[in-house]
């Protein structure tokens, strides 16, 4: 019998749980005939900004234009450093020096794969202008920690929350914490677009004033540049979809805490599994687990029909367009580590029981034939 395969991710799913919602919302933007920066990205603006406990949301074209907006917004100028973690997307360290700034990298802790506030102050230099703590895999960074150090050093943080729809720190959101947060709507993320889409939020009026002036043209009379600016606007039909989604954002979030669980029971003593650190609620935007044996299990789960992902496989620091500009080999040994050893397991809100039991039993049964082939 074929065995259906089981995705590591599936933005399909999402969709399809809500169809005829997300159907309606595209059709009326088209009959509506107004694409760009309308009403529905001014309503889904309001409340998301209230979602996220904030005064204003700023709808960008993408999440990596939201942390470059947000960098220039808080005059992070050409060769100012900005101090972030190597164990990323690259979209942040590509957002730095799309700004014009000098990314400055920080190791992470090994157990949460979060940048290590004990390290900060090591980097911290006279050109530093801000820290981008990024709430990886859906949980948040050590808030009080960097916001102490970057108080005491006087330099702006700014939430890298692409990964962290809804994740709370002591009970607040994040995003609401530093200057600024920015997110991401790629199709993936726990609030996905059917495309790209970002968000600058804030409670600063300035800050949120220059960011809607940078997303076009630095327009604030139409065609008048009164500063460089860039093209980096939400459209309509992805504001609408968006719309639909957020409501359902907190019982989906809900849902891969309770795969999460799940998993976590199954297979704590097989892998190293995810650790939650006390006062954080992760939204488990990846379940991230570890294993010195890595490769045989990759291989044996996909010969089982279950898809897995590697993030990141490759810190910033060792990618060829950075190594031996940011950092070269044993310059950030915890994320070298990290990188070698780290499987994310299959986790959308639409898993089913069945899917669920086939994951975990597809690596207990690796881990026995494994351990039968040692004696």
């Amino acid at each position: 019998m074929t065995l259906v395969p089981i995705p590591q991710a599936c933005p399909l799913s999402q969709y399809l749980a809500h169809r005829a919602e997300i159907d309606a919302a595209v059709q009326h933007v088209m009959a509506a005939g107004r694409y760009i920066l309308g009403h529905e990205v001014e309503e889904f603006e309001k409340e998301y900004a209230d979602y996220i406990g904030t005064r204003f949301a700023i709808g960008v074209a993408s999440g990596t234009d939201a942390l470059v907006l947000a960098l220039r917004a808080c005059k992070v100028w050409p060769g100012a450093e900005v101090i972030t973690s190597p164990h990323t997307a690259v979209a942040t360290v590509a957002a730095i020096e799309l700004a014009g700034a000098v990314p400055v990298l920080v190791d992470i802790e090994p157990d949460t794969f979060l940048i290590d506030p004990s390290k900060i102050e090591k980097a911290i230099s006279s050109r530093t202008r801000a820290i981008i703590p990024i709430h990886l895999f859906g949980q948040p960074a050590d808030l009080s920690a960097i916001l102490a150090i970057a108080q005491h050093h006087a330099i702006r943080v700014i939430e890298d929350c692409a990964q962290a729809h809804g994740a709370l720190y002591w009970g607040k959101r994040v995003g609401s914490w530093g200057i600024a947060g920015c997110f991401s709507f790629y199709p993936t993320k726990n609030l996905g677009a059917i495309g790209d889409g970002g968000m600058v939020v804030t409670d600063d009026e300035n800050l949120a004033s220059e960011v809607r002036q940078l997303r076009e043209y630095g327009w604030r009379q139409r065609f008048i540049s009164e500063v460089p600016g860039l093209n980096s606007r939400l459209d309509e039909i992805q504001a609408a979809i968006l719309r639909i989604k957020l409501r359902h954002l907190d019982r989906d979030n809900e849902r891969r805490r309770q795969i999460a669980d799940q998993y976590t029971h199954a297979l704590s003593s097989q892998l190293a599994v995810p650790v939650v650190k006390a006062g954080r609620t992760s939204v488990f935007h990846q379940y991230v687990a570890r294993s010195s044996a890595r490769g045989d299990l990759q291989s044996n789960l996909r010969r089982e029909g279950v898809g897995t992902a590697v993030h990141y496989p490759t810190p910033i620091h060792l990618q060829p367009a950075y190594r031996g500009r940011i950092g070269d080999t044993g310059s950030f040994p915890v994320a070298e580590r990290a990188a070698e050893e780290i499987l994310s397991l299959p986790i959308y809100p639409e898993l089913d029981t069945s899917q669920i039991e086939r994951v975990i039993n597809a690596i207990l049964n690796h881990t026995v034939a494994t351990d039968c082939a040692r004696v």
